[in-house]
């Protein structure tokens, strides 16, 4: 049986001990998932790719539309969208030569929309 100690960090035992701390350890999101977790929110720490996010929520667009919205080059754009597409945050849809973008699910919908909800929550 794994047992936690808590003498480490508290003096005294607090009321947080009291909880099954290996409930909570066997609980919590494994290796791969935490990395995977982290590697969607690395995705999320780019302002140039927060707004092609904020755009393909509104709209489905291709590079060239992108482009112009975020004034950069297409070969930039389509660095950030390829970025994106390999973490399935977007899709692509190819039209003739012309490859249209859009958010790869109702998921990355949700959670930027409740990132922005939170942030209006706190100011």
């Amino acid at each position: 049986m794994e047992v936690f100690s808590t003498t480490d960090q508290c003096e005294e035992p607090c009321a947080g001990t009291e909880i099954d701390l290996i409930t909570v350890k066997k609980e919590m999101v494994d290796e791969t998932t935490a990395s995977d977790l982290a590697e969607l929110f690395k995705a999320l720490s780019d302002p140039t790719r927060v707004k092609i996010i904020g755009a393909l929520l509104l709209s489905e667009l291709c590079v060239h539309d992108l482009s112009v919205i975020l004034e950069m080059g297409q070969s930039a754009t389509s660095h950030q969208l390829r970025y994106l597409r390999n973490l399935r945050i977007v899709k692509r849809r190819k039209e003739g030569k012309t490859a249209f973008y859009s958010l790869d699910d109702s998921h990355i919908e949700l959670i930027f929309t409740l990132t922005l909800q939170h942030l209006k929550h706190g100011q």
